[in-house]
């Protein structure tokens, strides 16, 4: 006998409810480490480039990879995965379309956050700070050094915007593989760069019993501070 539709939503309840059950039991014990104040160092720059490097070197995944979170207007959040391209003693730096959902919310509120998770090494960075578009100079630049399809990529799309198919994107690839050869792509003015300064950086390193270490460094004037937080 087929389900009534009261039978339906308690059947699809109870799935749901047997799934939240089963990712609630989810357990992982960190055993790799652990940090102290004597070990950091006292610029979080430096600290972050040891730990990026650690990152490289245990061939994690696109170890420069992180979390993104903006806040729009009215202060509604959102966040999603991007690439970091460079980090500097003045910032973190990343590139996107301009005209993008996270491109017109930094223009709204450039406050933002960046997160790092390396799983294999059990550690978490978070940074808060302000961005700022970079230079057309240092965009032109870091575009210039993309693959040559990858620079037809950024040109062809209006990213964020509604797509009626799939077609429509692969048509104004292959339109403009065909205007532009290798080497003369141009860069769009909706593209390029913004480097975020930070204000705090917090370090997590994952230990047993959830008995983690964390630090954060809180800029004061040209210095840091650097204070253990609670797990």
């Amino acid at each position: 006998m087929p389900f009534s539709a009261v039978q339906m939503v308690a059947r699809t309840a109870w799935i749901c409810l047997d799934d939240l059950m089963s990712v609630s039991q989810l357990r992982s014990t960190y055993r790799n480490g652990r940090i102290d104040l004597q070990d950091m160092d006292p610029n979080p720059i430096r600290q972050f480039r040891s730990w990026l490097d650690d990152a490289i070197k245990s061939d994690i995944k696109e170890p420069n990879a992180m979390t993104l979170a903006t806040v729009d207007s009215h202060g509604r959040a959102a966040a999603r995965m991007v690439l970091l391209k460079g980090v500097e003693e003045d910032g973190f730096s990343f590139f996107t379309n301009y005209e993008s959902r996270k491109g017109q919310e930094l223009g709204e509120n450039p406050w933002a956050a960046l997160v790092f998770y390396w799983d294999v090494l059990y550690r978490q960075v978070r940074v808060e700070g302000k961005a700022s578009p970079l230079s057309r100079h240092a965009s032109e630049t870091y575009f210039k050094s993309r693959p040559y399809l990858s620079q037809l990529g950024a040109l062809a799309s209006k990213q964020s915007t509604v797509l009626e198919t799939r077609e429509e994107l692969e048509t104004r690839f292959e339109e403009l593989k065909s205007r532009y050869p290798e080497g003369q792509v141009p860069l769009p003015d909706f593209w390029g760069g913004y480097q975020i300064e930070p204000t705090a950086l917090e370090f997590w390193q994952g230990r047993e019993n959830r008995m983690h270490d964390r630090f954060r460094y809180t800029r004061e004037h040209d210095s840091w501070r650097i204070e253990r937080l609670a797990p």
